[in-house]
């Protein structure tokens, strides 16, 4: 870490106060122009909603903007305000964030309504230390709320900024390592005023020019400024430490459907990975698949084993699922084992997107599309697939 720090002082060296002002006055005056329509953004003139910015930020950790958008306004147009949202049961909450991903952010976030609710009134607090008392909220998120919500002098620092600024100054030491460095160019660059438009001017200019790949420098309000564009690198910043493959897990699902149309699931423990989140019955996920699986299915039934795996990512490793289907189960058969959740209301129920994957392995069909969404499809899919067996 010292190596770090030595460095972040060379950077911060090279960042005269008059080149700071002028960098942020070139990037605001950019951001006044080119600045991104979204949901959560308050309009110029506009005073942001606090509720709007903390909902988006919690959204937004490690999910792209376009797949945050009809969660955002589902969440809004269900619970409107704190109070709204603390007043729900958790259950729903997860329901509605079933298919986001990173699922122990829907708890936090119920758990930081209520509390914010409970100990506040309803209403963030506005700084930096009160908010990262809340659950959920880190040092990123605080930061990021402060300054957009409350126009408070923070620097959020996520991958677009870190892209950003690395090209910025040609800050070569590969992530993570470099986090510290970067936080620290970020704070000294955060004005007194307009910190929350200039936050978010950084976010815009890495999504739109200064982008992974093939970054816009031509159109770039920092291009004379960049020093990794001086050298002709610009494309290989930021620089990443190589990560270690990820070990793959194996498992089998058994897709228990009834007699009326129902899937058979149940409910994860509370906490841990998808915790209270909703599953067809399955094993546990180990290095290989187990030896006898229809020995750990929930219900004694005729099962099928259906071709080919389910696979999904992680963020530490991989997953691969065998599936085993059967049908016309009895309730009575399967007391205990589960709830039942009609097909054509699986959207309902809090499925995140590997127990998604597999239902849909189970009783989809390629040509009417996935189960999940549109009602029409759901029951020509199980119209074709019924004539197909």
């Amino acid at each position: 870490m010292a190596v770090s720090k030595s460095k972040a002082k060379d950077n911060l060296r090279a960042l005269a106060p008059q080149k700071r002002t002028a960098l942020v006055k070139r990037l605001l005056a950019w951001y006044d122009r080119h600045r991104r329509r979204l949901p959560w953004r308050a309009l110029p003139g506009e005073a942001p909603d606090p509720y709007r910015v903390w909902l988006s930020e919690i959204m937004l950790q490690q999910t792209t903007v376009a797949t945050v958008g009809p969660y955002f306004h589902n969440f809004l147009k269900r619970w409107p305000t704190m109070e709204a949202l603390a007043a729900a049961p958790v259950e729903e909450v997860m329901s509605a964030w079933a298919g986001l991903g990173y699922y122990s952010r829907a708890r936090n976030l119920h758990a930081c309504a209520k509390l914010v609710a409970d100990r506040y009134g309803g209403n963030l607090p506005g700084n930096e230390s009160e908010l990262l008392e809340l659950p959920g909220v880190g040092p990123y998120t605080a930061a990021a709320i402060a300054a957009i919500a409350f126009d408070k002098r923070a620097a959020p620092v996520d991958g677009n900024i870190e892209r950003v600024l690395a090209r910025l100054l040609a800050i070569k030491t590969p992530l993570p390592t470099a986090k510290p460095e970067l936080r620290a160019v970020a704070e000294a660059l955060a004005p007194a005023q307009r910190a929350g438009d200039f936050a978010q001017a950084m976010m815009d200019l890495g999504a739109t020019v200064c982008t992974p790949k093939s970054p816009a420098c031509g159109s770039c309000p920092w291009a004379d400024d960049c020093d990794a564009r001086a050298l002709g690198i610009q494309p290989a910043l930021p620089a990443r430490e190589a990560k270690p493959d990820r070990p793959l897990k194996r498992g089998v699902a058994f897709v228990i459907v009834s007699a009326e149309e129902e899937v058979l699931l149940r409910r994860r423990p509370p906490t841990g990975l998808l915790g209270g989140m909703h599953e067809p019955p399955m094993s546990a996920w180990t290095d290989r698949f187990p030896a006898e699986p229809l020995a750990l299915a929930p219900v004694k039934a005729k099962y099928r084993r259906l071709p080919g795996f389910v696979r999904h990512g992680f963020t530490h490793f991989e997953l691969e699922l065998e599936v085993y289907r059967t049908e016309g189960v009895t309730r009575a058969k399967a007391a205990g084992a589960g709830e039942w959740a009609p097909i054509d209301n699986l959207d309902a129920f809090a499925l995140p997107s590997v127990m998604r994957k597999v239902i849909n392995h189970a009783l989809g069909d390629r040509d009417a599309g996935p189960l999940f969404g549109d009602t029409r499809k759901i029951k020509r899919s199980r119209e074709v697939a019924k004539r197909r067996r």
